[in-house]
């Protein structure tokens, strides 16, 4: 069992790659219209791909753990809903405009579903 300290401290890490996907994004829009070099080692479809796994597996057991401790769906139902805005994200092509947008939105999402399971966890 995991204690709620832990489960917290799950959120958080969570939140923080949240936070990291979107400043990875604005970064890589930012350095593709800069430097066309760096812009594509932050665009390979490998650290997308690397990046949507672990916040799957994150949002995996700190999400469904919470409704498991504490019995309050909404979390998980934002969390899961950003979760498949980005991996529908990420099936769009690299630098289209939507491909941006559906992450940060789902990223968002994802943040607020850990940031609520944090909460009523206290």
């Amino acid at each position: 069992m995991i204690r709620p300290f832990r489960m917290a401290l799950l959120d958080r890490y969570a939140i923080g790659l949240s936070g990291l996907c979107a400043v990875h994004c604005v970064a890589s829009a930012v350095l593709v219209a800069l430097a066309a070099s760096a812009g594509g080692l932050l665009l390979h479809p490998l650290f997308h791909e690397v990046g949507l796994t672990l916040a799957i597996g994150l949002g995996a057991v700190a999400l469904g753990r919470g409704v498991v401790r504490h019995g309050a769906m909404m979390p998980a139902v934002a969390g899961s809903l950003g979760l498949g805005m980005m991996a529908g994200a990420i099936s769009l092509p690299h630098g289209d405009p939507g491909e941006t947008m559906w992450t940060i939105f789902g990223v968002a999402l994802l943040a607020l579903g850990h940031e609520l399971n944090r909460r009523v966890a206290r």
